[in-house]
């Protein structure tokens, strides 16, 4: 059997993600869906599974890389029976075997055989006879799905259904939790790439970001805005519209207000827990169109 590195192509420093890759693109290459009448990829696809059972295996892997197993999993034999070759402490010191019906004159090739045939439980099929606790791997799943998605701050706000487009063309439907902060990563089991194997499918990793609107600005759960005021309501007090993610609301302007000036509305940011966030008002002076009256009035205070 060649050595599993080899035939997977990795140094033997790979990391177990390194390995897990390689064997991923070798059997989905000469897996036999693929190469139907094809005995070379067949053996080939054998090959890489049994490599993978070794290297994919971190007892197995150390096992192997101190020469305790062969490539096929399977302890390694000694050769030599003298006196102090072969077995540790072997000789008149070493241990001993009661072969039974054996006797001096059996094969030691038949005679261990016998010995390691407890070892070989299962058969070679890498993803045969896998019960619980048996330390056999099973075929792994398919690949996960990364991708992200814009959620319109409205929808943050109020939470609910959101469709999401997937690198593969389909189109899946997402339930956004209320107040789901930003970054938020959900996972979909599932939904994800096939196993060529058979295996469950990968799931699909959705993460959520919020999608840049036209008002509003995020500061963590709290919004800002800006909006325009006539320079008569800075002057003399008045109101004005506020937007919010829930329609508009009056807000009162305080008489001789500056430029600039930043109003705080409760509550009227994005959820946060059982709470939500505040809205942020920064009044900016409105000029409108040509006054003459405003422009006299000013007029007759810088004379």
């Amino acid at each position: 059997m060649p050595d599993p590195y080899q035939i997977l192509g990795v140094k033997r420093e790979a990391s177990a993600e390194e390995i897990k890759r390689a064997y991923r693109k070798l059997a989905k290459a000469y897996h036999p869906d693929h190469n139907r009448g094809d005995a070379k990829a067949a053996t080939r696809f054998a090959e890489v599974n049994n490599a993978y059972e070794i290297l994919g295996d971190e007892v197995k892997r150390r096992q192997f890389d101190r020469g305790e197993i062969d490539a096929d999993g399977k302890p390694r034999a000694y050769s030599d029976f003298g006196g102090g070759g072969g077995f540790p402490g072997g000789g008149a010191g070493g241990f001993k075997f009661d072969f039974g019906g054996g006797g001096p004159g059996a094969n030691p090739r038949d005679i261990f055989s016998d010995i390691f045939r407890q070892f070989e439980g299962g058969p070679r099929d890498p993803f045969a006879g896998q019960a619980k606790g048996s330390g056999r791997r099973g075929p792994p799943p398919g690949e996960d799905i990364t991708v992200e998605t814009n959620v319109p701050l409205e929808r943050i706000a109020s939470g609910g259904a959101h469709r999401v487009a997937m690198p593969d063309g389909r189109t899946l439907e997402i339930n956004v939790p209320k107040g789901v902060a930003n970054g938020t990563t959900m996972r979909l089991r599932g939904q994800g790439h096939p196993s060529p194997f058979g295996a469950a499918n990968g799931d699909a990793l959705v993460t959520i970001r919020y999608a840049k609107h036209p008002t509003f600005s995020v500061d963590g759960s709290d919004l800002r805005v800006s909006v325009p005021v006539p320079i008569r309501d800075c002057v003399v007090g008045g109101s004005v519209r506020v937007p919010t993610l829930t329609g508009e609301v009056e807000v009162t302007v305080p008489a001789w207000t500056s430029g600039g000036k930043t109003l705080r509305l409760r509550g009227k940011g994005l959820p946060k827990g059982e709470q939500a966030g505040d809205l942020f008002v920064t009044l900016e002076i409105d000029l409108g169109p040509h006054d003459p009256e405003v422009e006299g009035f000013f007029r007759r205070r810088a004379g």
